[in-house]
């Protein structure tokens, strides 16, 4: 069964109800400049809708060559999450996804990827998918090691992969890739060099950046690569789009609040078709957040129009995790404190959420149609978590406050990697 394109607008509504209910407003702040590569890198650990589900990443075991990342999905119209992890394969390292619907009319696409980050003595990245929402598998070649950040692996809408590795280049796994959009052709494998951090710097408009570091790619609705980093110049977001056989700075212009502090992509994906972006501005004290959003139709060759939300005070946290829901616009951070945020969209303003639940790791996720939800691992143990509210929807409730819902026990095959395996 082919994923379909996701019709969740409703979502935005039930999450922008629930924050006006459940949540206490956070304020935005100034930001000085900081050297954007002192930024935490963010977890790989994360949540976000592919095809007709929520699918969730995060680490569980123990450490070391015991830590294995797990992968659970939650249907839309479900109210159990379901363990989906790829059999055969090690995930010490990480698992990073990509989504497709699959739409094209050409030859059936992959619905997800699943990419593993290379750990213990594997230096390169196994590539994994599936057709059928985690039901059955299939391989696909492996692409050089991915890069330690959530948005090292994209996928877009005509079947082509987009990875970025861990020496800083861009490929792309398609048997036409060079043809399409590459600086160099393919291999026997179908992989060709899209761009590399130097060659970037180089491009039309880069010097307005002045590119340091790649965190993140994704592709646009329309298929359009996208490469986010960071900026060595004050105020200015490194996103760069691809078209017309060049790269160009994509923007979004910030405001001015912003305009002294260096800016960090810390997330770059595309939900539905939507592109969203989580960027940050300075560090340390002064360090502030903000979201932002493109939405399909633009002019291939145009400027991609963004819309960009108020900033958040991160007041000395890090970010610790970042997920994304509903239409793309739903986004939802966890903190190095112990705490989280939500945003429901342009629109809407940053929302504080009460202390998360303990465990090992967290994450927060937007499922279609229901509250947020926090899935709280620790060793071989899942526990969901569920955002409520003593007073329903009424702007004047108070705070919510967070519900078991469910618990689920993954089975960890603690010894069964070791420096050897593959």
């Amino acid at each position: 069964m082919r994923p379909s394109q996701r019709a969740v607008a409703a979502a935005a509504v039930t999450l922008a109800g629930l924050l006006a209910a459940g949540c206490a407003s956070a304020s935005p702040s100034r930001a000085p400049a900081s050297p954007a590569a002192s930024v935490p890198p963010v977890s790989a650990q994360t949540a976000q809708p592919y095809g007709t589900a929520t699918w969730a990443t995060l680490p569980m075991g123990g450490t070391g060559p015991n830590l294995f990342w797990q992968l659970f999905a939650l249907p839309d119209g479900s109210t159990k999450w379901q363990l989906h992890t790829p059999p055969g394969i090690a995930t010490n390292g990480a698992i990073v996804l990509a989504g497709q619907d699959g739409t094209t009319g050409r030859a059936a696409a992959p619905g997800l990827v699943a990419g593993v980050r290379p750990s213990l003595d594997l230096d390169f990245s196994p590539l994994i998918a599936t057709s059928d929402e985690g039901r059955s598998w299939s391989a696909l070649p492996p692409v050089p090691g991915l890069a330690d950040v959530p948005d090292a692996l994209a996928a877009t809408s005509i079947g082509r992969l987009i990875a970025l590795t861990g020496k800083q280049a861009v490929t792309t796994l398609a048997p036409a890739a060079a043809s399409t959009a590459g600086d160099a052709a393919a291999d026997s494998t179908g992989q060709a060099t899209l761009t590399t951090k130097g060659k970037l710097a180089q491009a039309p408009g880069a010097a307005a950046c002045q590119l340091t570091t790649l965190t993140a790619v994704s592709a646009g609705p329309d298929g359009t690569p996208l490469v986010g980093g960071a900026c060595a110049r004050p105020g200015v977001a490194g996103i760069f789009g691809y078209s017309s056989g060049t790269w160009r700075l994509a923007g979004p212009t910030l405001p001015a609040s912003l305009a002294t502090g260096d800016i960090r992509v810390l997330r770059l994906t595309t939900v539905g078709r939507t592109v969203a972006a989580l960027l940050q501005a300075g560090t340390g004290e002064s360090a502030s957040l903000v979201a932002a959003w493109a939405t399909a139709g633009q002019p291939p060759d145009g400027p991609m129009a963004w819309s960009v939300s108020p900033a958040l005070a991160l007041r000395g946290a890090s970010v610790r995790s970042a997920s994304f829901g509903g239409t793309g616009q739903g986004v939802a951070i966890a903190l190095s404190t112990g705490g989280g945020a939500v945003l429901a969209g342009p629109r809407g303003t940053w929302q504080a959420l009460p202390a998360l639940p303990a465990g090992r790791a967290v994450v927060l996720a937007l499922p279609v149609g229901r509250t947020v939800q926090a899935l709280a691992a620790d060793g071989g143990t899942l526990t969901v978590w569920q955002l409520s509210n003593a007073g329903g929807h009424d702007s004047t409730a108070r705070a919510g406050h967070w519900a078991k819902v469910q618990v689920i026990g993954v089975p960890i095959q603690y010894g069964s990697s070791s420096s050897g395996s593959s």
